[in-house]
């Protein structure tokens, strides 16, 4: 059984209305809850945390969940408002203005982590909620937790503008870096946590910060494993992009129920190291899922019969 723990939230993606008007539409969304419903999706029995609005987006992110055989029953919930991030795109390319004060899912605590079941071999964490304060160390708090005996991957989704105090930030990622084993990484993300440099290089330093294992996502190229043995790249599959909203959330439950597949979503596993027709076949498959969600508007996430 794989944890999702992470932010959930309502996507406003831009909508045209009938009158031709610029508009948003309310999509459920987050990184961590992407990765949650595509994981489920994909057959692997996913359990998900977070703090979570009682309001009516708090309504429909457990309705999404619920829908797609996500057992939310460890969230805690609130009275507090659901963060709202606002989408544009550039030539498919999404950025954000998030909306996130005092919300349910930012006011979470290490007092409101739940105790984990037996039953999980995975905890997954990632996006702004690594970010912002307090839920950022009550993840933190999760993520060394989990490290004594399961498997933990981790997403930085690093975003800029988001994070208010960057030395803080560096140093609680220094931390979640030591109790991770598999980090899913874009280049981009890469560049700005570990400095310019060439690729191979700034693995081999983020593979000295912890993990056992980086994935590399580099857009239309694919992504790229680093890790004890050789490199192994997986190309991206040419698709017609609508959005990219997603993409790299359903890369990581793809990989994920990869290794399910293969009996290998445990840390002793991983901490081994993957035999390579293992990692290649959990790469490739979440590269087909992710390949999906791009052609479709906003995070909508494939079912296993989707794929090709």
């Amino acid at each position: 059984m794989l944890l999702c723990a992470g932010e959930a939230l309502i996507d406003m993606l831009p909508r045209q209305t009938e009158a031709g008007e610029a508009g948003f539409a309310p999509y459920p969304g987050g990184s961590v809850f992407n990765t949650a419903v595509a994981s489920a999706r994909l057959g692997l029995e996913t359990r998900f945390f977070s703090g979570i609005s009682t309001d009516l987006f708090g309504e429909r992110l457990t309705a999404v969940l619920t829908a797609s055989g996500v057992d939310h029953g460890l969230a805690a919930r609130s009275d507090r408002p659901t963060t709202l991030a606002f989408v544009t795109l550039t030539n498919g390319q999404a950025s954000y203005a998030f909306y996130d004060e005092n919300t349910a899912g930012r006011m979470l605590t290490e007092a409101d982590l739940p105790a984990l079941p037996d039953a999980v071999r995975a905890v997954f964490l990632g996006g702004i909620s690594l970010a912002v304060e307090p839920c950022a160390e009550a993840y933190a708090a999760l993520a060394a937790r989990a490290s004594a005996d399961r498997l933990v991957m981790l997403d930085p989704n690093i975003r800029p503008g988001f994070i208010a105090d960057e030395a803080r930030f560096r140093a609680r990622m220094d931390r979640l870096l030591a109790s991770a084993d598999v980090v899913k990484i874009s280049d981009e993300d890469m560049e700005w946590l570990m400095g310019a440099g060439p690729l191979p290089d700034l693995a081999a330093a983020l593979l000295a910060k912890g993990p056992a294992l980086v994935l590399v996502t580099q857009g239309a190229e694919g992504v790229t494993a680093f890790g004890a043995g050789a490199p192994l790249h997986a190309p991206a599959q040419k698709v017609e992009v609508v959005d990219t909203v997603g993409a790299g959330d359903t890369f990581n439950a793809g990989f994920l129920a990869g290794l399910a597949d293969a009996d290998a979503l445990d840390k002793a596993s991983v901490r081994a190291g993957l035999k390579p027709e293992t990692l290649r076949a959990a790469l490739d498959l979440g590269v087909r899922a992710a390949a999906v969600t791009v052609t479709r508007a906003g995070a909508n996430p494939p079912h296993r019969a989707d794929l090709a």
